[in-house]
């Protein structure tokens, strides 16, 4: 057999997008008479095991649906292309920001806690991926559509999500039973910030195509002389923002959303993004005001306003929604030189959890998949090979560093050490604590933000969900912690639940079984103060456990706390 014909003959993507009809087959390529026939011994007989047709088909059906995403189940998404309006050579060493100008992108638009069938008017926070093809290889930006989240303290991703799904013994979701939303937001305080966003007038954007996007986390910015900037970055929508009230969104389709971008790019009417970014000098964090590694807070605009960096304009519907939107995967740790991640806890986290549940949802070589697949200027090599459906394995070459073969090695373009710091310390248990710089964004959003009508109703959509929940003293905690951000607030929202007096309004004789408990106290939002304050007062405060301490520690703290509060 000549080399020719010994070369595997593999589809491409572009013929297997291609919709024209073609032969039918079975999977291994034999044409058969009809989709439907089946073999059978006679017309009352048996079915035949030998009719590979019928069992190929059925045994493909078994197998049709991969696990749905753990959050962000429910989705949609278009193709598009970013660029760059106003280059910033001088702030950011990529091609992309400086001299590419343009590449193209996938988008997904998802809600976080729904099932995969869920409704897209429920309230409850967005997504927004952005996955870039730029000349220097694949760059993820895994944004939502708020620019704070719930938590600040990575270990409590996973329990804040189990109370967003299905409880565990009715199945129900918390449109029927809020007991444990309200739980966890009542013991983790500095979730105030994005429930009040939650429960706001921007809690259900009205289209995908009426909501901005924030990275939320803080990134770095690096140019070529090594000079690194932290940044936020805005995705805000050229068409302005909408929003839907509940009875609204209630009339809405299941799928409104995904038919809302699906018609508008048909009709040829392109969405459009502009992408802004806020920037501060490594220099200035100390001494800003700002925690820069707090994801429950924003940078203020007065201080930090934003520029402008470019567009982002999707202008062609998916061809198959599978192949193209279910099996997409962003990684926030998909950067491109120029662009590096900060300390911010969260933010670290998602850097392993997102291809971990990749790799389990879709595979080790999901990157293999058209969606996935990067194309850079150069040619990528590396040694990832074989596991499942290695469809390119990168050939005969050596899957080791060999000198029959070698790879170049390409230098970095900024200097690692210059970008990440010094650090020196010892391990500790971290666990952050509540403060009241917790209350004041989200005071300053309730007084100055919101209007009047947006004030009337964020307590009918408070007190209407918190309705559901049957356990009063998870209400009175919750309620507690309202009063932090406004007195009258709090008030208007136990009224209707008939606990108008009755929760505690002073949060300092409270223990939080998922945070520490600062306030009242001048402390600083550290491991230092954390520790020290943990060990010297809080076991006098609280009969609850103290997180960040060994077990004997806890032994110690629950055994001296005498005069410890009930709440």
């Amino acid at each position: 057999m000549s080399s020719t014909t010994s070369v595997l003959p593999i589809r491409s993507f572009q013929e297997d997008s291609n919709d024209e009809p073609g032969t039918y087959s079975t999977s291994n390529g034999v044409p058969v008479p009809h989709a439907y026939e089946a073999q059978r011994v006679g017309r009352e007989g048996p079915l035949l095991l030998q009719d590979f047709h019928l069992i190929d088909v059925l045994s493909h059906f078994d197998r049709e649906r991969i696990p749905e995403r753990v959050v962000h189940a429910k989705g949609g998404g278009a193709h598009g292309i970013y660029r760059t309006t106003h280059p910033i050579p001088d702030l950011c060493l990529n091609k992309l920001f400086g001299t590419q100008t343009e590449c193209p992108i996938s988008v997904r638009f998802s809600t976080v806690g729904g099932e995969s069938g869920s409704p897209d008017c429920a309230r409850d926070p967005r997504g927004f991926s952005i996955k870039f093809r730029t000349d220097d290889g694949n760059m993820d930006w895994v944004f939502n559509n708020t620019p704070i989240f719930f938590l600040r303290d990575p270990a409590k991703f996973p329990h804040f999500i189990h109370t967003q799904k299905r409880d565990p013994q009715t199945h129900l979701t918390h449109a029927d039973n809020s007991i444990h939303f309200w739980d966890y937001m009542g013991n983790n305080p500095e979730s105030v910030h994005q429930f009040l966003y939650l429960m706001g007038p921007r809690g259900i954007p009205a289209t995908w195509r009426h909501m901005q996007g924030y990275s939320g986390h803080t990134f770095k910015f690096a140019n070529k002389e090594g000079k690194w900037r932290y940044v936020q970055i805005h995705v805000l929508s050229q068409q302005g923002t909408k929003n839907l009230t509940n009875d609204e969104a209630a009339g809405q389709s299941p799928d409104a959303h995904q038919k809302d971008l699906f018609e508008a790019i048909e009709r040829g009417e392109f969405p459009k993004w502009d992408v802004k970014y806020q920037i501060m000098e490594a220099e200035e964090a100390p001494t800003s005001g700002v925690n820069v590694n707090d994801l429950t807070k924003v940078w203020p605009r007065d201080k930090f306003p934003l520029h402008p960096l470019g567009e982002i304009e999707l202008n062609k519907n998916v061809a198959n929604y599978f192949a193209e939107i279910e099996q997409i995967a962003f990684n926030p740790a998909h950067l491109i030189p120029g662009i590096e991640p900060s300390n911010d806890p969260v933010l670290q986290s998602r850097l392993f959890s997102y291809p971990d549940a990749h790799r389990h949802r879709i595979g080790v070589n999901y990157q293999q998949l058209p969606v996935n697949q990067a194309h850079p200027a150069h040619k990528p090599t590396n040694f990832q090979r074989d596991g499942g459906m290695a469809f390119y394995n990168q050939g005969a070459r050596p899957n080791y560093i060999s000198s029959i073969a070698p790879p170049e090695f390409r230098a970095r373009q900024v200097d690692i050490d210059s970008i990440h710091g010094d650090y020196e310390g010892n391990a500790i248990a971290f666990l952050s604590g509540v403060q009241e710089e917790d209350f004041v964004q989200p005071r300053a959003m309730w007084k100055k933000v919101f209007s009047e009508e947006d004030r009337k109703q964020t307590i009918g959509n408070i007190s209407g969900h918190m309705s559901t929940c049957k356990n009063e003293e998870t209400l009175k905690r919750a309620i507690s912690v309202w009063h932090q951000v406004d007195a009258e607030l709090a008030e208007k929202i136990a009224e209707p639940l008939g606990l108008k007096g009755k929760y505690p309004t002073d949060l300092t004789q409270i223990g939080f079984n998922g945070s520490h408990n600062f306030l009242g106290r001048k402390l600083g939002q550290d491991a230092g103060a954390a520790t020290q304050w943990t060990r010297a007062d809080h076991k006098h405060k609280v009969k609850e456990p103290v997180y960040g301490l060994s077990s004997n520690e806890h032994a110690i703290v629950n055994g001296n706390n005498t005069n410890a509060s009930t709440h």
